[in-house]
């Protein structure tokens, strides 16, 4: 850690200060390209494992007119949760109710099967809605999850295949 001077720090503050406002304004940009993604119908039946017994795509709307998946990476072999995701299932909990409130359903999917989900959840303390998309393609055919043949070549985030498998 380099040590400077208070007029140092400074200039240094106001350059990450510019690049902070850069940094947001592309957020704004990406968001509003997001928005703007045009809709398509899913002709698919999707099936998920859930505390409820068995639901279809439309089921896990729960009467509310959007639908807000977070995916949580589980793998149908993993021992465990990546560590990256079972922090931010830590907090989803307490929005629940929140995003509910705006006529929005959240819940996390994962590839494990129901009962690794049922454990973790019942570990970590959680209270969000968690369903399997185990043995179902719909985390594949929306590019949330690959099959291990498809993850040659890819990198996510801040790990490789190799550190993802390692971890988990």
């Amino acid at each position: 850690m380099e040590v400077a001077t208070e007029q140092e720090w400074q200039a240094a503050r106001k350059e990450l200060l510019a690049a902070e406002r850069e940094l947001a304004a592309h957020e704004r940009r990406v968001t509003k390209q997001r928005r703007e993604l045009p809709w398509v119908p899913v002709e698919k039946h999707y099936a998920f494992a859930t505390d409820d017994g068995p639901k279809s795509l439309p089921e896990l709307f729960d009467g509310r007119a959007q639908l807000l998946i977070y995916h949580l990476m589980f793998g149908e072999d993993w021992k465990m949760a990546y560590p990256g995701c079972t922090s931010v299932g830590d907090g989803l909990g307490g929005m629940v109710t929140h995003v509910n409130d705006r006529d929005v359903t959240l819940i996390a999917m994962s590839r494990a099967p129901l009962e690794k989900l049922v454990a973790t959840k019942a570990q970590r303390g959680w209270t969000m809605p968690y369903v399997s998309g185990y043995g179902d393609d719909f985390l594949f055919d929306y590019g949330f999850a690959f099959r291990r043949e498809e993850m040659s070549g890819i990198v996510r985030d801040e790990f490789d295949m190799g550190q993802l498998l390692r971890c988990c």
